[in-house]
């Protein structure tokens, strides 16, 4: 176990060249339409033939597979705890054209595990990471210690939130934490469940603001998607709405989006530190 131990330690400090991309779709609060946001962008990657990744790390609140529609018998937690469970098992692969991993439970002890579950965990993430274009991550609500030292991370992150002043607050506090601990992460933020596109944009706009004055930093704004009454109808049927409503105006709004995050002026023009590597540096530089 040593030796296993070491190894992992110096793959990690030699750190990754995947081209693997990976983004963390998080909210301040709850009941924002984060997990929506990030199956749908999800499928529509994989539909650009992206090969793409999507990990429910929502503790306790995990609904990835049923807004895919899909139901798969091991989650992430069964691999870290299950010695003889093999890795492709955890993953459910072609379910609208993307893999899934679900949670499972005791995610929120992340930084705290044991050695032994951080190197079960790193295989998962070193096998993800080579095998996949794109890895989304649809994040808890709210803010912890450890799920905050976990998007520092990240590639780039995707703060969602709406117009109520609970949410905006939450998330720049979430933004100025992650700020405080690396003034160079790149945010985007999308504005969700605006009864008016008016709504959506005074929102975005007041957040920007605010981040400038005191964060002196920019955001990028991904924009807006008003109420619409196809997103329920989706997650009634369990499909995604980009599936079931390719022509509703919520999916050309999150096509959009996308071109902004990976394809449009917005996009970083160097990849910063591989994610292995930051994650090494969380995990083995306590």
């Amino acid at each position: 176990m040593k030796d296993q131990a070491y190894n992992l330690r110096r793959k990690m400090l030699i750190g990754d060249s995947s081209p693997a991309k990976t983004i963390a779709v998080v909210s301040g609060k709850g009941g924002v339409g984060k997990s929506n946001i990030s199956t749908n962008l999800s499928v529509l990657l994989g539909k650009e033939n992206k090969k793409v990744l999507l990990v429910d790390l929502d503790i306790g609140m995990g609904n990835i597979h049923i807004l895919l529609g899909s139901h798969h018998s091991y989650s992430i937690m069964d691999y870290i705890e299950e010695k003889e469970l093999d890795i492709d098992k955890v993953i459910c692969e072609n379910v609208h054209g993307i893999s899934y991993i679900s949670g499972g439970n005791g995610l929120k002890n992340i930084v705290e595990w044991k050695e032994k579950q951080i190197e079960r965990f790193f295989e998962v993430m070193e096998h993800a990471v080579q095998k996949y274009d794109y890895i989304l991550f649809d994040m808890g609500a709210g803010a912890t210690k450890e799920t905050l030292e976990f998007l520092l991370a990240m590639d780039e992150i995707i703060v969602v939130t709406t117009p109520e002043p609970t949410s905006i607050t939450d998330a720049y506090s979430m933004m100025k934490y992650i700020y405080m601990r690396d003034q160079e992460k790149q945010f985007y933020l999308i504005c969700n469940r605006a009864e008016f596109k008016k709504e959506g944009l005074e929102t975005i706009t007041r957040l920007q603001e605010t981040v400038r004055k005191f964060l002196h930093k920019e955001i990028v704004s991904l924009g807006v998607l008003p109420e619409d009454s196809t997103v329920r109808k989706a997650v009634i049927h369990q499909t995604p709405l980009v599936v079931g409503y390719p022509a509703s105006a919520m999916t050309l709004n999150l096509r959009t989006m996308l071109h902004h995050l990976v394809g449009g002026p917005y996009r970083p023009v160097a990849k910063q530190a591989g994610f292995l590597k930051s994650m090494k540096n969380l995990f083995f530089g306590r």
